[in-house]
């Protein structure tokens, strides 16, 4: 954590979103290193902003409930490249 302007601290996380499509036609993005993280929306410009507030809700469980949030089985997301 750092401190910022005003004297709040302020910790920065680095996420991994995975964005589908679904049978409607609009998205669902889940959050795998937040347990129970998704949400859902028409457009990109509408899933991100969900995504935003929903992070927020499931970190803001965490510091005021104590609720365990973080995944520790998801390790990262790769891509990966295959030429056949």
């Amino acid at each position: 954590m750092k401190q910022a302007k005003g004297g709040y601290l302020v910790k920065k996380y680095n996420f991994t979103i995975l964005i589908e499509k679904d049978e409607d036609g609009g998205y669902i993005a889940t959050v795998p290193e937040l347990k129970g993280c998704h949400t859902q929306g028409d457009t990109i410009a509408e899933i991100m902003a969900n995504v935003d507030e929903a992070i927020k809700l499931c970190l803001e469980v965490h510091v005021k409930d104590g609720i365990q949030v973080f995944n520790p089985n998801f390790i990262e997301a790769k891509q990966f490249e295959l030429v056949i």
